[in-house]
């Protein structure tokens, strides 16, 4: 390796710095403003970096979207699981369904990033959509996890009504007072755990 490369390469910490400079830039942007209406140009200027440095961590603006969505899971997930109560599995609705209205209705909310990238990307086999597939699976697997704790004797069916409450939800949140989604969904959730036992 000569001395130019070297001096070139950057440290990892600062690599990780970078990446997750233009990763918060990115989320910053594609969720206020679309994923499409927003360039890279855009969030290089953001970050103030180079094209360089911005296509050695995202060789394409795809992958920044696939790193932002993955990103946004994680983040969903670690909240959700930890939410959930063993040995209260109605608790768990109750908390999941207290912090999606509270979610839904905070200032510059704009819906499920999820569920707006798929907007954005209507092919199947994009891997934006993968990302999408996998994380409102994953999902779905937690509320038939929730379901069957709590007794339901189709968990499967609750999981799919729960997640059509949940997106619901997300996309009328910003209309009302996040009390009131958070009691509706709450109660909605329960209904629904209720009528499948």
């Amino acid at each position: 390796m000569n001395a130019d490369t070297t001096a070139a390469a950057p440290s990892p910490t600062r690599g990780t710095a970078t990446r997750e400079r233009l990763l918060d830039a990115a989320a910053e942007r594609f969720y206020a403003q679309g994923i499409r209406a927003t360039s890279a140009d855009r969030i290089i200027d953001d970050v103030g970096v180079t094209k360089v440095t911005f296509y050695r961590h995202f060789r394409t603006k795809s992958d920044l979207v696939v790193a932002y969505l993955e990103r946004q899971s994680a983040a969903e997930r670690a909240w959700m699981l930890s939410t959930r109560q063993q040995s209260d599995p109605r608790g768990s609705l109750r908390e999941l369904a207290t912090g999606i209205g509270e979610a839904s209705c905070q200032a510059g909310f704009r819906g499920c990033a999820f569920i707006n990238a798929a907007a954005e990307f209507p092919d199947a086999d994009d891997p934006v959509r993968a990302v999408v597939a996998a994380h409102r699976s994953w999902m779905r697997d937690q509320f038939a996890e929730i379901a069957a704790e709590a007794g339901a004797s189709d968990a499967r069916a609750v999981a799919d009504q729960l997640m059509l409450l949940r997106d619901g939800a997300m996309v009328n949140g910003y209309l009302a007072h996040p009390e009131s989604v958070a009691s509706t969904l709450g109660r909605a959730f329960e209904a629904v755990i209720d009528e499948r036992y």
